[in-house]
């Protein structure tokens, strides 16, 4: 358990500072575009823009903007980097 604490106070560390924590999340995971352009609006401002976009990577996430990023776009760069790799 002490190795998943430390992993949860890591994730933490950067969702506490994420501009879209006192949003609702719905606004996040909607397939409206217009909400999808909200979503990408707060994450364009977000300190840990960039954390959030990796986590998102990193799981694998198959919904929502994360990061500023869509489902669509999280994907065309997943191709994006393998083809870099």
């Amino acid at each position: 358990m002490g190795g998943n604490r430390k992993l949860e106070d890591e994730k933490l560390s950067w969702e506490l500072q994420a501009a879209c924590r006192t949003e609702h999340t719905g606004i996040f995971f909607s397939g409206n575009t217009v909400m999808q352009d909200r979503a990408k609006a707060i994450c364009q401002g977000c300190p840990v823009r960039e954390d959030c976009l990796e986590y998102a990577m990193a799981n694998d996430e198959k919904f929502g903007v994360w990061g500023g990023y869509t489902e669509r776009e999280r994907n065309r760069l997943r191709r994006v980097r393998a083809l870099r790799a």
